[in-house]
């Protein structure tokens, strides 16, 4: 019997950036955890822009936030996982020389740090993630551990991000592509997947009781630790391969699609 479900957002529930949750999915949050469930959000965005999203049900989810960097639960952190100083430091110096196509936003766990001067950008991140954030001179002169950094770059940052950020620091830190547009960096312990274990342990929830949804390739070791595990349609092939099952897209509203049907039947239906 599934008792926790954990689901990805950007690609998964919606698309990439989107500012608000559509209202069944709501509605199904609000019944699912009325029953004595368990509701997981597990997300590269940072814990405000989450409870922000999910405003109406905020107070019902368990929040894997940061890509599994921050974990919280019934307005109490259970893992911060900050990075270490002198990879930030590296990180930032390398990122900054980007920033003529770049912007990059660096999470603490009071909300996000941006040095951006783009509008564009800075109207973009304060609408379509509505999180709590502060535009800073210099982000290495605030004293705050930092969760995570991710570069954005408008239209897609794949090409730099797995031919040169990813390659150059998959050994020192976890990084990963988060959506087309975006590459994380976080302490090499992070991963969605033990974030999800996190929350598995201080439920008292097992792996074969989690049903779990994501699309891109930091949503894997999510994915890894459910019993029933979805890939979107949309998901990329690599994320398909290390998922149990197929689901519709976003665009169709697969994740509720799958959680509605489990709901009424007690199974869960491999095609929807």
């Amino acid at each position: 019997m599934i008792k926790l479900i954990a689901t990805d957002i950007d690609g998964t529930l919606v698309k990439d950036s989107t500012p608000e949750i559509y209202p069944e999915m709501l509605d199904l949050i609000k019944e699912w955890t009325d029953r004595g469930n368990y509701f997981c959000v597990a997300s590269g965005r940072q814990y405000y822009s989450i409870a922000h999203m999910f405003e109406q049900v905020a107070d019902r989810l368990i929040y894997v936030a940061e890509n599994g960097a921050h974990v919280r639960y019934r307005n109490q952190d259970i893992l911060l996982k900050e990075m270490r100083r002198e990879y930030v430091e590296r990180i930032m110096a390398q990122l900054r020389e980007y920033y003529a196509d770049c912007d990059v936003v660096v999470s603490s766990p009071g909300g996000s740090l941006l040095e951006s001067t783009n509008d564009k950008f800075l109207k973009f991140f304060k609408e379509g993630y509505r999180n709590k954030y502060r535009i800073v001179e210099d982000v290495l002169a605030e004293q705050t551990d930092i969760l995570k950094i991710a570069i954005y770059r408008e239209g897609s940052i794949r090409e730099l991000g797995e031919s040169v950020l990813i390659p150059q620091w998959q050994d020192k830190v976890k990084t990963c592509m988060a959506g087309e547009e975006w590459v994380d960096f976080m302490d090499a312990s992070v991963d969605k997947g033990n974030g999800l274990r996190v929350v598995q342990a201080h439920l008292g929830v097992t792996a074969a009781q989690t049903m779990a949804f994501g699309d891109n390739d930091n949503d894997i070791g999510l994915l890894a630790q459910a019993g029933e595990s979805y890939a979107v349609t949309n998901a990329r092939d690599s994320v398909k391969a290390c998922a149990k099952h197929v689901c519709p897209p976003y665009y169709e509203k697969g994740v509720y699609q799958v959680v509605k049907s489990y709901m009424e039947t007690g199974c869960a239906r491999h095609e929807i």
